[in-house]
């Protein structure tokens, strides 16, 4: 049965230039730069979370990234790290980035598809740019799970949306449903995700659930959004209430945003490293069992039974013991945890 309680509806698309009524305005939200560590530190650009602004829908986690030259950059390098309570989207303009995770997936992603994987009660991935790419651009979002589902089973979905073409505008939609197309990607609260290159001068009016906010990315290009002027990397917000999203391509040229959406989440959750949780002592409580499992510590797995015919003695059954997981052979290196700060987190959303 699908998690997807409701079915999305198809939404449509018209491309014109009606004036923009002043109260589908929205806020300008700017980016903060985050180098990723390593030694030549990858940087990422971040909209969320802010203090201005800590979800869109259940979207928790926004950077923006490229177009880098990985021969200066180093390209995308993450060793084994571990998820709890989201799912993780990765979507790319430019360059290929190799996943592996715990539960025995390996996928390449590419420009103009999708790789999904839910993280719920645990799991443990890595990320690598290819070696035959030489520039590397795209995004990596978080969807924060509702409490009814964010202990859900660790899983993974790939997906390569067909592009849609509107008076020009090419559409790819990776999440939800836009402009009569809708995704079959399993998401566990209503969202929308989506790709939209505009021709240069381009007014093109989103129908979109009013019961949603929405986010507009700009990737290249000058754009206003939602009656509001954003450049590379600046994030329109367009709260509940509209049943239309304007984007107008204002440049010489053409433009490309990530057009963001979700029903609000309607509950508060922690952010710390990888992980969303609900108490600090939950985060406190998954670090510890990653530092364990990272170690190979023998409290992981704990006694078993043993006997003929019984899995619990098996390296299958052992692995479901472990909460991120069964490691890849191939992962020489996992991620250490980070030191908990001395303070309180904060609660957002």
């Amino acid at each position: 049965m699908s998690n997807q309680e409701t079915a999305p509806q198809p939404l449509e698309c018209e491309s014109h230039a009606r004036p923009e009524p002043p109260e589908a305005r929205g806020r300008l939200l700017e980016p903060r730069d985050v180098p990723l560590g390593g030694t030549r530190a990858m940087t990422v650009r971040r909209t969320l979370p802010q203090r201005a602004q800590s979800l869109i829908g259940a979207w928790c986690f926004l950077d923006h990234y490229g177009p880098d030259d990985v021969a200066q950059t180093g390209g995308m390098e993450v060793p084994g790290h571990p998820h709890t309570g989201l799912q993780t989207v990765s979507w790319l303009f430019t360059g290929e980035v190799d996943h592996l995770d715990s539960i025995g997936t390996r996928e390449r992603v590419r420009p103009g598809q999708m790789n999904l994987m839910t993280a719920g009660s645990g799991i443990a991935h890595s990320e690598y740019s290819t070696p035959e790419t030489t520039v590397l651009h795209g995004a990596q979002l978080w969807v924060a799970l509702p409490e009814r589902h964010r202990f859900t089973a660790p899983a993974f979905e790939h997906y390569t949306p067909a592009p849609i073409d509107v008076d020009g505008a090419r559409v790819l939609v990776f999440l939800g449903s836009l402009c009569g197309d809708t995704s079959p990607v399993v998401t566990f609260s209503r969202l929308l995700g989506a790709e939209v290159t505009l021709r240069p001068g381009q007014v093109l009016d989103l129908e979109v659930d009013a019961e949603f906010e929405h986010g507009v990315l700009v990737d290249t290009g000058e754009v206003s959004a939602a009656g509001i002027a954003a450049t590379p990397s600046q994030l329109v917000y367009q709260a509940p209430g509209h049943a239309t999203l304007r984007l107008q391509a204002t440049g010489t040229g053409p433009a490309r945003v990530l057009v963001l959406g979700g029903e609000p989440l309607g509950e508060q959750i922690l952010m710390w490293w990888n992980f969303v949780g609900r108490t600090q002592e939950e985060i406190t409580a998954f670090r510890d069992r990653w530092q364990l499992e990272r170690s190979g510590d023998s409290r992981v797995v704990g006694a078993v039974e043993s006997g003929s015919g019984s899995e619990a003695g098996s390296e299958a059954g052992a692995a479901r013991k472990r909460q991120f997981g069964a490691f890849p052979e191939d992962w020489a290196f996992t991620l250490p945890a980070p030191e908990l700060p001395n303070v309180r987190l904060k609660l957002r959303g």
